[in-house]
């Protein structure tokens, strides 16, 4: 779930209870659940619509016509944008590029985010002093964390590259089309691992420690317990953890900006950071707003899959 959309969740669900005369307030009148309404949900509710309800309706819009985003004035084009943005190479080549980005990253982070939690979970001495290591870089923005790997890209991997004379390390990833596609995937697991951490520790401190227990008096190994219980018993903080981590990877720009700029030769320009350049750089609106909802809808709709299938698996475990 989005920055975004977490914000919003509550006011949300005062409509939801408010007007649905929910078990939250025990007014019956209508006038006294608008009043509650009013008071705590009306002007968060107006917030979100103006900032993001209305700006995607009108960019929507603008998919429809010819508006360069300078001009004054448009004509309605049909879907003319549309097929534009379809039969343009470089877009399926951003979009494929973005799917093996969210393959890779999507498993790394929460393999090695479900790993680290074990770690953190299991006694070990300082554990909140590696909890909090963990975290921090979460708390880096992406601009700010792309500059500092490609300071490390540049210098820290050459150098030493070149001082233990190993050749993958001896130049940078960042010039390599090749290598550079993994130097966005190494930031991106290590920017969102540790955030991932916290969902899974929850998961774990979750889950009754009788069940353990009476597991280990029936002779379960730790590995048996791992496999049989914990993992089951945790699927709802998997599902959230695949659904951001699916989401963030999707969508992912500021990194992707600062660190490789889309090169070399767009070898590494992801879809978000193809639809701005698109938009805005090249002054192409009406296809790059198209290829922005085409890209909404791919992200919707395999979101709203991979969440259903967990949720199925949630109820069979």
């Amino acid at each position: 779930m989005s920055g975004v959309s977490r914000g919003w969740l509550i006011p949300l669900m005062l409509v939801k209870y408010v007007l649905g005369g929910g078990k939250m307030y025990a007014e019956k009148r209508l006038s006294q659940r608008l009043k509650i309404f009013c008071m705590f949900g009306l002007i968060p509710l107006f917030a979100f619509s103006a900032v993001v309800i209305i700006p995607f309706a009108m960019g929507a819009f603008m998919t429809l016509t010819n508006w360069s985003g300078l001009s004054g004035g448009f004509e309605f084009t049909g879907l003319r944008n549309y097929t534009t943005a379809l039969s343009d190479p470089t877009f399926w080549n951003s979009l494929l590029l973005t799917l093996k980005y969210v393959v890779f990253t999507m498993i790394l982070t929460n393999v090695l985010a479900f790993g680290i939690a074990l770690l953190v979970t299991g006694g070990l001495k300082s554990q909140n002093f590696f909890r909090a290591g963990f975290f921090t870089p979460n708390l880096i923005g992406g601009v700010i964390l792309g500059f500092i790997w490609q300071f490390i890209f540049l210098r820290v991997i050459v150098y030493m590259g070149v001082a233990l004379d190993l050749e993958i390390f001896s130049y940078s990833w960042l010039g390599d089309p090749k290598k550079a596609f993994w130097a966005l995937v190494i930031v991106g697991v290590w920017q969102s691992s540790g955030y991932m951490m916290l969902i899974y520790i929850a998961g774990l401190m979750g889950i009754d420690k009788s069940i353990l227990e009476a597991a280990d008096l029936d002779g379960a190994s730790k590995w048996q317990q791992l496999l049989k219980i914990k993992i089951p018993l945790m699927a709802p903080a998997f599902t959230i953890s695949l659904f951001l981590t699916l989401q963030r990877s999707f969508v992912v720009y500021d990194t992707n900006l600062s660190l490789t700029r889309g090169g070399p030769f767009r070898s590494t320009e992801l879809a978000a950071m193809h639809v701005y350049n698109e938009a805005f750089l090249y002054q192409n609106y009406g296809p790059g707003q198209a290829k922005a909802i085409i890209l909404f809808l791919i992200v919707a709709i395999i979101a709203i899959s991979q969440v259903s299938v967990m949720k199925k698996m949630e109820v069979e475990s």
